[in-house]
């Protein structure tokens, strides 16, 4: 068993992952991402209702959140380059998780940081700056093909080559900087080799803030779900300790 929640199930046999879903639509919409996107994705094996098999993809991840990096500035330099390349790509047919309704997205963090306080899961002071620094990401943005879910753990390099992106369930069109800002939560010592790859030709001082805001929003809204779901988001490095670094 790889990982398993409410949501879905994924499970390896050897060099093959099983994708358990009750949501086909989800699964299409991972499949569908594959297909379009212009960069390493894993080799669909076989589909049925509610199970997706796909192939594993060689080389390592760069670390891991809550870890040490265990990649080089070039691993990570080519994984922005990477990064850059889908985002430049042509617009896929839907929204992802990085396109959600700037409205609908700050009322959903308001409701989390009232929740966070009041089931003292986190101090007022800690949640009132972070849902500061998390306005910055609250603006408009011109949509992108994005990942989605860009987590240090999806993505595979060997030395300076990406080998390999998994796990598409969430891509759509988006906000470009959202999956900057999800793939160096927790390694902001990696976030200019990053840019770098990518070839930030953009207001580096605005984007940078706007990192900085998705850090803040992502874990905002991720601590009570991933402790409510037998996960440790208190552990060293991971999602509260990206919070008090803002501070």
């Amino acid at each position: 068993m790889v990982v398993a929640h409410s949501a879905r199930a994924t499970l390896r046999v050897g060099d093959v992952f099983l994708k358990v879903d009750a949501d086909q639509a989800r699964i299409d919409v991972e499949v569908e991402a594959m297909s379009l996107a212009p960069v390493p994705t894993p080799e669909v094996l076989w589909r049925k209702p509610s199970v997706l098999a796909i192939a594993a993809v060689p080389g390592t991840t760069l670390g891991r959140l809550g870890g040490p990096s265990t990649g080089s500035s070039a691993g990570w330099a080519a994984a922005g380059a990477a990064i850059r390349k889908l985002h430049d790509a042509p617009l896929p047919p839907r929204p992802g998780r990085a396109g959600r309704s700037l409205v609908a997205l700050a009322a959903e963090l308001d409701d989390e940081c009232t929740l966070l306080v009041s089931n003292g899961l986190l101090p007022t002071d800690l949640v009132t700056r972070n849902r500061q620094v998390a306005e910055a990401a609250l603006r408009p943005w011109t949509p992108a093909f994005t990942h989605g879910d860009l987590q240090i753990a999806h993505v595979f390099v060997d030395g300076d080559e990406v080998t390999g992106i998994i796990d598409w369930s969430e891509a759509g069109r988006g906000d470009a900087l959202y999956d900057l800002a999800t793939f160096t939560l927790g390694h902001e010592e990696h976030l200019d080799d990053v840019l770098a790859g990518y070839g930030a030709d953009v207001d580096i001082d605005i984007d940078l803030d706007v990192i900085h805001g998705w850090w803040s929003l992502r874990s905002l809204l991720a601590v009570r779900w991933l402790a409510e779901h037998g996960f440790d988001p208190f552990a060293p490095g991971c999602e509260v300790d990206v919070l008090r670094s803002r501070m």
